[in-house]
């Protein structure tokens, strides 16, 4: 078994220089840790820049951006052809590339693509009449855009309507107009709302 303890060092700091040195004159492989380390400490104190951060060596990349918009594309077109499952998978796989950018690329950058993907797939959740699956993408479209983002915020409130949540429907929808102003398929849909809940008496 391992046994791991824990050993005091004779070290002492220079008050001027913070230069780190120890008493132990035989011990080589300390006093070249100590070297190397108080030579980092000289070069960083003597930087032009010392509280500078180096850039990242490419802000975006270009490969995971074409990738993304590749997997958006495709899935685009496997809608098109009526291919609503195999469109999912696709927007899933950009939806997963996308959300894997690193912390050092534009948080923006990520939340457009972000937004028009969760878009794209609650619309092909909706061909399949899998309302709730479309509802959550449609959400999660609107909570990366609020604005300019219509037809997340009408794709949502069709859901709503759809799964008989008339309430609900109707204060989702007007909200968007809030956001988006009056834009014609959401006042459209919310004038549908209404109609139904006045059929229903509610």
């Amino acid at each position: 078994m391992d046994v791991h303890s824990y050993q005091q060092l004779p070290l002492e700091i220079n008050g001027s220089t913070k230069a780190i040195s120890t008493t132990l004159s035989n011990d080589n492989a300390l006093s070249a840790e100590l070297q190397a380390l108080n030579t980092l400490h000289r070069t960083l104190i003597t930087s032009e820049a010392p509280n500078a951060v180096p850039p990242a060596p490419l802000p975006v990349n270009p490969k995971r951006s074409a990738q993304v918009t590749k997997m958006r594309e495709a899935g685009n077109a496997a809608f098109r052809r009526g291919q609503h499952g195999e469109a999912i998978k696709l927007y899933s796989l950009g939806i997963e590339m996308a959300g894997g950018r690193p912390g050092w690329e534009p948080n923006g950058l990520a939340r457009e693509e972000l937004a028009a993907l969760f878009a794209n797939r609650a619309q092909a959740h909706m061909a399949g009449r899998a309302w709730p699956e479309a509802a959550v993408d449609a959400h999660c479209s609107v909570e990366l855009k609020r604005v300019g983002n219509p037809k997340a915020w009408w794709r949502r409130g069709l859901c709503l309507l759809e799964m008989g949540r008339l309430d609900d429907a109707a204060a989702w929808v007007a909200e968007a107009i809030e956001f988006e102003g009056p834009d014609q398929e959401l006042v459209q849909l919310l004038e549908d709302i209404k109609k139904k809940q006045e059929k229903e008496g509610l």
